[in-house]
């Protein structure tokens, strides 16, 4: 009998390809994470309103909700590196447009211009996520994907929590810095996506036409217990459980200025890149779906006490639990998604996730905005947590293939028409449900 392999921690950057889209991507969520935290600040300062906050949200889910299909139609139909390519030039223009107006502007940018560009911005990152998500699997071998998600992920904290910290000490100085750097790091993410390899995308042998095509990545999600149950899971916590739009407001709240937002901003992503780190240097859980619900779970209750909480450190600590539970069902959600769908549908699949977690990010925001103009931000966020902890109870008891879930290394692409994916799912290597 062979001993087991050993586990590498660093199998993802064997790869030469892997390491070049690593660093693009890093780039690229710096820049989107200063823009972010940066125009939440500016429209707050400017209003006072938490509603003019949720705005920002609308007009980020709006595109995700109309033009994610599409965007996934378009990923899997074309070059993902030509999308990349041709999706960063306005993600780099609007916020040195920003910048420049905030620099001319004595009284700051009105709010219609600010939503205007970031609905630019929305956009283009509709069409830009599942192009990025589709092209990864791409760089490394099926068996380095767990590897690569938790690397992909720990990456993607680590510059979510940078972000965030530069935009705070550079709005102490002036917020024109905050949008000239992240338009930097967009440039820089550009230029880097030059020097990708060439893609080809794989056509399926049967292409559908129009709408079929489009809806194939929706209809693949519903008839997949594990996608639509770990999709679903995701949604409704974050819809419910958010409260990243809502930290100028608590930072007021707190007594903290522009430097202990940004610090706040920064403390989830703090605690999902620990938490990926770690992920990433131990053997996969064996039982992968009881630990995604486990950490939502803890998401809800640590939201709660954030919520009620009157002490900028605990409240800081609460925001690190959160990015670290967050961060564990964000990497076996990723890993299901990019291990169980064929290669040719991982375009469309992954715009499917991105309608479902992107738009639930940005509708939260709304959500938050409206909730806390009406019955104030406690109330808004305490109530969100609480939902959270429903929605685990709820998609546990909906779909008991979730708590089945063994190791993600057994997992295998599913096939596409129901009757071969039925059989897939119902055997122990198709979706490592046996206990």
């Amino acid at each position: 009998m062979n001993p087991p392999a050993l586990h590498d921690p660093y199998e993802a950057f064997r790869h030469p390809a892997f390491r070049l889209f690593a660093l693009s991507y890093i780039l690229a969520i710096v820049g989107s994470q200063v823009l972010s935290a940066t125009v939440q600040w500016d429209v707050y300062q400017q209003t006072k309103d938490p509603l003019a906050i949720g705005l920002v949200g609308l007009i980020g889910a709006v595109p995700v909700l109309l033009l994610a299909l599409p965007a996934g139609h378009v990923a899997d139909s074309f070059s993902r590196k030509r999308v990349l390519l041709i999706t960063q030039i306005p993600l780099t223009l609007v916020p040195m447009a920003l910048a420049m107006l905030q620099a001319r502007s004595a009284h700051g940018i009105s709010l219609i211009v600010t939503l205007s560009l970031l609905g630019v911005n929305a956009i283009a990152l509709t069409f830009a996520r599942p192009a990025r998500s589709a092209f990864l699997p791409n760089l490394v071998p099926r068996s380095a994907y767990p590897n690569a998600f938790a690397w992909m992920s720990s990456m993607f904290e680590t510059a979510a929590w940078v972000g965030p910290a530069i935009a705070g000490a550079l709005i102490v100085f002036d917020i024109k810095w905050s949008y000239l750097t992240s338009g930097l790091c967009l440039l820089g993410c550009l230029m880097i996506t030059v020097f990708l390899p060439r893609d080809t995308p794989r056509k399926e042998k049967t292409r559908e036409p129009g709408w079929q095509s489009l809806l194939a990545g929706l209809r693949f999600v519903i008839d997949s217990p594990l996608l639509i149950a770990a999709m679903t899971l995701d949604l409704l916590a974050v819809l419910l459980g958010g409260a990243a739009y809502l930290m100028p407001v608590f930072a007021e709240r707190l007594g903290v200025g522009p430097l202990g937002y940004g610090w706040m901003r920064a403390a989830p992503a703090i605690g999902a890149f620990v938490m990926a780190v770690v992920q990433a240097h131990r053997p996969h859980s064996a039982r992968a779906g009881l630990t995604m619900l486990w950490s939502v779970a803890t998401f809800g209750a640590a939201t709660i006490v954030f919520g009620l909480s009157q002490n900028y450190w605990l409240s800081l600590a609460m925001l690190v639990l959160i990015g670290a539970s967050d961060n564990v069902s964000v990497i076996i959600r990723q890993t299901l998604i990019q291990t169980l769908t064929p290669d040719a549908m991982r375009g469309r699949v992954s715009a499917v996730n991105q309608v479902f977690i992107g738009a639930s990010n940005e509708l939260g925001g709304l959500e938050s905005g409206v909730t806390a103009k009406f019955f104030g931000p406690v109330l808004s966020v305490v109530a969100g947590g609480m939902g959270t902890l429903l929605v685990v109870c709820g998609v546990a008891r909906q779909w008991p293939q979730i708590r089945r879930l063994g190791s993600l290394k057994d997992l295998q692409p599913l096939h596409e028409t129901p009757s071969q994916r039925d059989e897939v799912a119902s055997s122990p290597a198709g979706d490592s449900t046996s206990p």
